[in-house]
Formats: structure tokens, sequence, C-alpha cells
């Protein structure tokens, strides 16, 4: 990507502005070819206000087309049997491009994600969109990819480097906070045509702060080139040690690091041995399933109130209701992932002695967990036991 623009709003919003800008440049396309089109030529003009959204996880994502004004298509992920990743399905996007048709703006795609997601195959996208758009002049389907945190990796950015090589790729929306090391508010906005930064660009409303360009300013000139390169190559070091240790840690609760060799930023190990419910033939499947996601969350509020805020504990078949569209299994991107899971990232800025203290509280928090699940084992057994025999007694003296 050659052009590219910088943003004073955070990613999501960024989204948003970058749709509406593809949305106001199609409609002029698409109206260039109607007034090109011959006398006696009857030809409508495409609606374009669909986006098909290969689905992840994060809310801000599906919020930014709908404050476009945009309907949201969400397209499935697809488990692999081999590993324990979700990617992208791909013979779904072709079925929606083939039902949609003219009425898609654009496909939105991902590259950074929390596992077991892992980065779209933009590449593959990028080919079948731009092989869907051959012969059919206008504007055509858009193709924008959210990079948020992708620039620190990479694996990553050659992917992202081969699909604008190879097919359609028009935006490319990265964060600023999550790559540079500056606070929240800023968002890059890089492009392969000149074209879509200028009409972005243009179609920003109002004022804004300088204060983001200002931070990521400053914190350019403060690091310079080799150290900004530094940093990324400090992540890339303490990734082999960060997975290793992640994996020790599982292994002495009796659980395992989820197989996800495509995300190289965010890992994630099973929590399905983390809660243990005694036998209760009085409760349904769905109540005992309830009770035993409620636990598992409770084990991510301990974490964060040890000060460890990077993590998250996702229960499995949870449903998250998002302006009317319903989420199955929410916060796995797949509508039947078989684990309970946690997930931690190896960022950039990380540094060894703050990953030596994250394992450190992440195992004494499980282990803390751990003998408070016991206890409170006990205890309900304990008070069912008097329960009964109460009972018992009551119903001799009757």
């Amino acid at each position: 990507a050659s052009f590219g623009t910088l943003l004073p709003v955070c990613t999501g919003m960024s989204m948003a502005l970058v749709l509406s800008g593809l949305r106001d440049r199609a409609r002029k396309m698409d109206d260039a070819i109607l007034e090109n089109t011959g006398d006696g030529v009857t030809c409508s003009i495409p609606t374009r206000n669909i986006v098909l959204w290969s689905r992840i996880d994060q809310k801000s994502c599906y919020k930014a087309i709908l404050s476009a004004g945009l309907k949201c298509i969400v397209l499935p992920t697809k488990s692999h049997p081999d590993t324990d990743e979700v990617s992208t399905d791909l013979q779904a996007l072709k079925e929606a491009l083939d039902q949609y048709g003219n009425n898609i703006l654009a496909v939105l795609t991902t590259t950074s994600c929390f596992c077991p997601r892992v980065p779209d195959e933009v590449d593959a996208v990028a080919k079948m969109i731009q092989t869907w758009n051959s012969g059919k002049g206008g504007a055509g389907i858009s193709h924008v990819i959210n990079h948020a945190y992708g620039l620190q990796c990479q694996a990553t950015n050659k992917l992202l480097n081969r699909a604008c090589t190879i097919g359609r790729v028009d935006a490319i929306i990265c964060s600023t906070d999550k790559n540079f090391l500056v606070p929240v508010g800023g968002a890059l906005i890089m492009s392969p045509n000149s074209n879509v930064i200028e009409t972005i660009s243009k179609n920003y409303p109002g004022r804004a702060s300088a204060s983001p360009m200002i931070d990521l300013f400053i914190t350019l000139l403060s690091m310079g080139l080799d150290g900004y390169k530094g940093i990324l190559n400090e992540r890339k070091r303490l990734t082999r040690q960060f997975r290793q240790r992640l994996e020790s840690a599982a292994n002495v609760f009796g659980e395992r690091p989820l197989n996800c060799p495509r995300n190289t930023i965010s890992f994630g190990i099973t929590l399905d041995k983390l809660v243990v419910l005694d036998d209760e033939h009085d409760e349904s499947e769905n109540l005992q399933q309830k009770e035993r996601n409620k636990q598992i969350t409770k084990f991510g509020s301990m974490l964060f109130t040890r000060c460890i805020s990077g993590t998250r504990i996702v229960p499995p078949n949870e449903t998250k209701t998002i302006s009317g569209h319903t989420f199955v299994g929410f916060g796995s991107s797949h509508e039947g992932y078989p684990h309970a899971y946690m997930t931690a990232a190896c960022a950039v800025g990380m540094g060894e002695a703050e990953l030596n203290e994250f394992f450190v509280r992440l195992e004494k928090s499980w282990k803390d967990y751990c003998s408070k699940r016991e206890k409170d084992r006990k205890k309900k057994k304990k008070d069912n036991i008097e329960k009964g025999m109460s009972d018992v007694a009551i119903s001799n003296k009757q």
C-alpha cells in the first residue's frame, strides 16, 4: 500500500468513515458508467448497501458497519480438523457474492484477532473479489482489511502484501495505539489507490483534535527507526518463550495450549477442567452449562482484580445479541467451538520482566481459584448433607 492518511479517531470509527467514503466513491463510479451507457439501454444503478463481514467476535467491527448506515451480512467461519484454528469460510463468501451481487459495497476481513481465530485468508479473498469484479464495470465490490494490530507481525504483513499484489484491496485500517505504543484515539488508513485515500479524507466531518497525530509524531521521533525495529524484534524473540511458558502453565493445571500456528500474537489454553460440578440429577443440562460458564467467568474476574488485564476468558456456547443479531458461541467467532479457553497476547512493548511477572501472577491466581473452588464444593456438600438429615428428621416426626 503506497498511500495513506492518519485519522484522529479509533479503529472502529475509522472503519465507519472508510466504508462511508467507499460508498460515495462507488456511487460516483457507478453513475459515470450509467451516463456513458448508450441511448435506449436500460441500466439500473447498484444499491451497494451490503457489507459481507467474515465473522470475528469484536463488537466494534459490527457496530462500525451499522454506524455507516449499511447492512451487515455475517459470514460464518470454519474450524480446522487438524488444529484448533477458526478461520475464513471461502465457500460461504463465494455463495454470498453470488447471492447479493452488485448490492454489495465491500467485503470486510480481519488479519489481527484473538486466538483461536486466525487471520483471514486475505490473499484468497482479494483474488476472489478481483475475479468476481472482472468485466462487470463500475465500482465493483471493494475489499477492506481490518489490520488493527497486525503491523507488529511480520507474517501477517507478508500476507497483506501478497493480497495487494494478486487481488483487490481498497483500504487497510491499522490502530496507532496497538502498533506504536501511543494513547488510544488514532488510526492509519492505507491503500494501493490514492483516490481511495483522497475520498476518505474528504469524507471526514468537521474539525478534529491533533493530539493523536502529535502523539504518534513524538513517539516515532523518540524511538527512531532503529528503536521501533528493536521493539518489533524483541516481541518476536519473546514469542517463543511466551508460548513455552503458557504451555507449561497449562500442563500444571491439566489443560493444554490451543494449537493455532497461524496466530503469532494471541495464544490460548483450554479451561475445560477449570470447573468441576457435582452431579445434580435435578438440574437440567442447560442449567449446569450456565453454572459452569458462570464459574469460568469468575476466574476471569479474579485475574482482573489481580491486575492481569490482558487476558480474555471465553466460556463455551455463550450467546450475545448486538443490534438485533444474535451471535452463538460469542467470543470464539464460531457457533460450535468445543472448548472453554483463555487467551493472552505477546504484543509489542512487552519486556521480559513483564512476561515473567505475568506468569507468576497467572499461576498464583489459578492456584487460588482451585483452592477456593474446593472449599466451596466441600461447603456445598456439607450443607446438602445437613439439609438431607434435617428433612429426614422432619419426616420421622410426622
